[in-house]
């Protein structure tokens, strides 16, 4: 009997087999977006143990083992052991059969150390030992899980205010990986707590050497970083949205708000949105002066458990999908840089799948010729990244775009061992399109040029977007 990944998983039909095997396997892989520690890359950190590089920041996990009745402590308690961590969450991998944690799993444990044992309680820690005496040599580095899984380049993900000394040293050295900054300028528009984002605004203005007395010494400032990080290879902006931001301001208003916050003051709903939709436009003129890609991720509603929240922080596991109506508000963003020919290469990642035929529709209202596919649909997003969901994205890009112009899988992830995560896109790409030949819905007559089609999707089309 055939273990559970085998070489041709989730390929359903004699010609997803070709496409993968032939074309979508051998390609690199282009990570353009990801949480991974530049630091660990710079220092080459040696894990010292599955439950280590495995369970260290991963609210995926953690969430599915609360839901198996397991407790806090074996989350993100400091009192337990990676062991100890590892354990429970064995005892939780049997419970999560068709999420895509299963699946993720026992890929990563296939791909990265060829174990093709299912875990559970009864192969735990045979499990760990055996992959934790391979996380110890020097090929399962942080450097050496890059080079194993051929990645070529690797975007973080970075706030305005860092020193970016792990990719100056990088870069420096020459490392055969790129690894580049991308520019996260959240925290400078999250105008919700007034103390904190004055204490946010003067790190700004001390790591920019800019004065911030006002609005425009604020988007100075920006612009002061936004220079450095392209300097270091920076090509791409990233934005963590609830929703899009595209309100009518005036530049007299939108310095009375800054005032009023920076004095301490709590804003108003209407100063708020205000406020963000001055910012959003700001930094999209920075990125199209530069030639880069910004991106939106929009449609989460963050810390939802107030409790765990102030016990555990941010990024613990405690958010979810929201049900924002952003259609109007992401025409009028854009077409107000259209508009003066300033929109730069853009990609919409949503994270409730209603909005996949919106977002479908909506980037071809800004397609200009320029560049291929210059507005781009994203990939399935968080909750969105398992078979599902991505089939779903694609089939609406397919419909109503073109699929052939996408960029393809990134990771999203904080784990060097998530690298998997892009053949499991792979396989899910080409079992798609395998379906539609044998189904005689795409002609038998152009396996080449779809042959062609997967490598560019899974490498290719990135590559030549983002100009790597």
């Amino acid at each position: 009997m055939k273990p559970f990944i085998h070489e041709d998983f989730l390929l359903q039909s004699d010609a997803a087999r070709q496409l993968y095997h032939e074309h979508a396997a051998k390609q690199p892989i282009i990570d353009y977006h990801c949480h991974l520690n530049p630091a660990y890359v710079a220092v080459d950190h040696r894990f010292d143990n599955l439950g280590e590089i495995w369970l260290e920041g991963d609210h995926y996990k953690w969430r599915a083992m609360r839901t198996n009745g397991i407790e806090e402590k074996y989350c993100t308690g400091k009192e337990s052991s990676d062991w100890e961590k590892f354990e429970k969450w064995a005892q939780t991998v049997p419970y999560t059969m068709r999420n895509p944690l299963y699946h993720w799993t026992h890929l990563e444990l296939k791909s990265a150390f060829g174990v093709e044992k299912l875990l559970d309680p009864s192969t735990a820690r045979e499990i760990y030992d055996s992959c934790t005496e391979k996380l110890r040599t020097p090929e399962y580095s942080a450097r050496g899980l890059m080079k194993m899984f051929n990645v070529k380049v690797v975007c973080t993900t970075d706030d305005p205010i860092d020193s970016l000394e792990h990719h100056l040293s990088l870069k420096q050295e020459g490392f055969e990986v790129k690894v580049l900054p991308t520019w996260r300028p959240d925290k400078a528009m999250a105008v919700e707590n007034p103390t904190e984002y004055r204490k946010y605004v003067e790190k700004l203005s001390e790591v920019s050497g800019v004065a911030i007395r006002n609005f425009r010494d604020l988007i100075e400032a920006l612009r002061n970083r936004h220079e450095f990080f392209a300097s270091v290879g920076c090509k791409l902006s990233d934005h963590g949205l609830e929703e899009f931001y595209a309100e009518e301001f005036g530049e007299k208003e939108i310095a009375t708000i800054f005032d009023k916050v920076y004095g301490g003051n709590e804003l108003t709903g209407g100063e708020i949105r205000k406020f963000k939709s001055a910012m959003l436009y700001e930094g999209a003129l920075m990125d199209w002066e530069k030639g880069w890609t910004q991106q939106f991720h929009y449609g989460v509603i963050r810390n939802n458990n107030t409790r765990l929240f102030n016990q555990l922080g941010p990024d613990t596991g405690f958010d979810s999908m929201g049900d924002f109506t952003v259609a109007k508000s992401i025409s009028r963003f854009f077409d107000s840089l259209d508009i003066h020919n300033k929109l730069a290469r853009s990609i919409i990642y949503n994270l409730n799948p209603r909005d996949n035929d919106m977002i479908a529709t909506m980037i071809g209202n800004f397609q200009d010729g320029s560049v291929a596919g210059k507005i781009q649909f994203g990939s399935g997003w968080w909750f969105l990244d398992q078979k599902r969901g991505m089939e779903a994205q694609m089939n609406s890009l397919s419909n109503l775009g073109l699929l052939s112009r996408f960029v393809g899988m990134l990771t999203d992830s904080r784990s060097f061992l998530s690298y998997p995560r892009h053949e499991y896109f792979r396989r899910i790409l080409c079992n798609l399109i395998g379906d539609d030949l044998e189904k005689g819905l795409l002609p038998a007559s152009e396996m080449a040029f779809l042959g062609e089609m997967v490598e560019n999707i899974s490498y290719h089309n990135a590559n030549k977007f983002f100009n790597f």
